[in-house]
C-alpha cells in the first residue's frame, strides 16, 4: 500500500505542526494501471524505509489525526522559528518588486553564483583563510550541495561517515550505488565504513582504527550530536586524509553557533585546502530554510590523484545539472552579510541560543544525559537501555513534542534523541513544563534516568 499526503498550502510546514492539515489516500499498486518496461534503479530499492524527516512528519501527522485539539510542539525538525529580519527581507522585497522594471530586471544568472555575493563569502567567512571568490560555488542549500558532489564522486568510490550521522550522507551515497545492501541485523550499508562518535571516545573517531577511504563525510558542529570538533582533533582529520590520500568533505552548516574558539571552518587547518571541500548554509545561521541558499567551496589546490582539479569537474557538475540559486535569495545573502545584517542575524542566533540553555537546564534537572548544546543548536539526549523510536513514541504520546530518533542517525544513535532548540520561546518554555510534568511522576517507570550532569 503507498499512502500519498496532501499538505494544505496554507499550512506553514514544520515551524508549526499542529497547524498541518493531512488529506490521506491509499490504495494498491496494482490498482493504479499496467506498468512499463522501466526497471527500477536498483540503488534506489537498497534504501531502508522512508527517509528519517518524512518518516517524522508522518507520525507527526498521524498524532494530529489522533489528537486533534491538542498543541503540538515541534522540537524535532532542525527548522528555524524566528522571523527573518527585516533589514534583510526588504533588500529581498526591493530586488523582487525590480523584477518588474526595465532597469532591475534579471534573468539567468551564473550557475556559480552572484560574483558579488561570492566575494562577500569568502571575505566573511574566510577572511585569512586564503579562500578566493571563483572557489565559492553558491547554491540552494547544503543538502543539495551534497547531491551535486555525489555526482562528482560517482559510484566507484569508498566512504566513511561520522556514526551517529545526518542521513543524507549515507541515502545518496546509496543512490549513487557506493554501497551495498543494508544489514538488518547491524543496521548498516555495506562497504560504508561507520566510524563511532560517542560519549566513549569524546564524539571523534578513533583515526588509528579507521581503514582508509577515498571520501570521509565529517560534520562540525555535529548534526545530530551538538559536539564540535577541536583544533587538535582537526588536524588529525586532515594529516590522515593527507596519509591517505582522501577527501574530506566538511559540513559546516551550524559553524554560527560555536561560541569558543573551535574551528569553524575547516580550512583554519594547515594543510586543508589539498584535502577538503567545505559545504555550508545560511538556512541556519540565518533563518533561510524557506528561502534556501548555501554554498560550497572547492580550493584550486584540491586535484585527482592524476593532478587534474577537482574543481573544474564541479564547475561543469553545476553548469550542467543547475541554473543558479535564486536571485532574489542572493539579493537576501548579501543584505545578511552587510554589517547591519550580520548585527541582526547574531541577535537571532543568541534567540536560539538561550532556547537550548531551557531546554539543557530542564533536561538536566530531571537526572538525564545531555550532550551537545553549547556550540551546537542541538542537545543529544540519551535514554540509556531503550529504543529511541520507543521513545520518541512515548514522549510524543504523554507531552504532545516531537523530537527525533536518535537512531534515524545510524546505529550508534539508537538510546538517543536529539532535540532541537529551533523553536519559539513559548514553546520551549511550555515543552519544558511538559518535559518536567512527564518525567517527574514517572520516575520508576524509566530506568534510564539517573543522577547525571550534562557532558559537552
Amino acid at each position: 500500500m503507498v499512502s500519498l499526503m496532501f499538505l494544505s498550502s496554507a499550512s506553514p510546514l514544520c515551524s508549526s505542526p499542529s497547524k498541518i492539515t493531512k488529506a490521506s489516500l491509499d490504495f494498491d499498486m496494482k490498482k493504479l494501471g499496467g506498468s512499463t518496461k522501466l526497471v527500477r534503479n536498483v540503488n534506489l530499492e537498497k534504501l531502508k524505509n522512508n527517509y528519517l524527516f518524512p518518516e517524522i512528519n508522518r507520525r507527526e501527522l498521524e498524532h494530529i489525526e489522533k489528537h486533534p485539539n491538542v498543541q503540538l510542539i515541534g522540537l524535532g525538525t532542525g527548522d528555524t522559528t524566528k522571523p527573518i529580519p527585516e533589514q534583510i527581507t526588504s533588500h529581498m522585497s526591493n530586488f523582487a518588486h525590480g523584477l518588474s522594471t526595465v532597469e532591475g530586471y534579471r534573468g539567468y544568472g551564473l550557475e556559480q553564483g552572484n560574483k558579488t555575493l561570492r566575494k562577500a563569502i569568502a571575505e566573511t567567512f574566510y577572511r585569512d583563510l586564503h579562500v578566493k571568490s571563483n572557489e565559492v560555488f553558491v547554491s540552494d542549500g547544503a543538502q543539495s550541495d551534497i547531491s551535486r558532489l555525489q555526482l562528482l564522486l560517482g559510484s566507484n568510490v569508498t566512504i566513511a561517515v561520522q556514526d551517529p550521522t545526518f542521513p543524507a550522507y549515507i541515502d545518496s551515497s546509496v543512490i549513487m550505488g557506493q554501497t551495498g545492501h543494508f544489514h538488518e541485523t547491524t543496521k548498516k550499508y555495506q562497504n560504508v565504513v561507520y566510524m563511532p562518535c560517542g560519549p566513549k571516545n569524546s564524539f571523534f573517531p578513533d583515526l588509528a582504527m579507521t581503514p582508509r577511504t577515498d571520501v570521509i563525510f565529517f560534520c562540525s558542529p555535529n548534526n545530530p550530536t551538538g559536539y564540535v570538533a577541536s583544533r587538535k582533533q582537526l588536524h588529525q582529520l586532515v594529516d590522515f586524509a593527507k596519509r591517505n590520500g582522501s577527501i574530506i568533505i566538511f559540513d559546516s552548516a551550524y559553524a554560527a553557533f560555536i561560541e569558543d574558539d573551535s574551528p569553524r571552518s575547516i580550512y583554519e587547518i594547515p594543510g586543508a585546502r589539498e584535502v577538503a571541500i567545505e559545504v555550508s548554509s545560511f538556512s541556519k545561521f540565518a533563518g533561510f530554510t524557506g528561502v534556501r541558499l548555501g554554498w560550497t567551496i572547492i580550493p584550486d589546490e584540491l586535484l585527482y590523484s592524476n593532478g587534474f582539479p577537482i574543481i573544474n569537474d564541479f564547475h561543469r557538475i553545476v553548469t550542467t545539472s543547475f541554473n543558479g540559486a535564486s536571485n532574489i535569495a542572493q539579493a537576501g545573502g548579501l543584505a545578511c552579510l552587510s554589517s547591519g545584517g550580520l548585527k541582526e542575524i547574531r541577535s537571532v542566533n543568541n534567540y536560539y541560543k538561550e532556547n537550548r540553555k531551557i531546554l539543557m537546564d530542564t533536561l538536566v534537572s530531571l537526572g538525564l544525559k545531555v550532550y551537545g548544546g553549547v556550540n551546537a543548536p542541538y542537545l543529544w539526549v540519551h535514554f540509556k537501555g531503550s529504543k529511541s523510536w520507543d521513545v520518541f513514541a512515548e514522549i510524543l504520546e504523554n507531552t504532545h513534542i516531537i523530537t527525533v530518533p536518535g537512531s534515524g542517525f545510524g546505529p550508534g544513535g539508537e538510546e538517543y534523541l536529539r532535540i532541537s532548540g529551533f523553536g519559539r520561546r513559548e514553546d520551549i518554555v511550555e515543552a519544558s513544563k511538559r518535559l518536567q510534568n512527564f518525567f517527574n511522576t514517572r520516575t520508576k517507570h524509566f530506568t534510564y534516568l539517573s543522577s547525571s550532569s550534562n557532558t559537552n
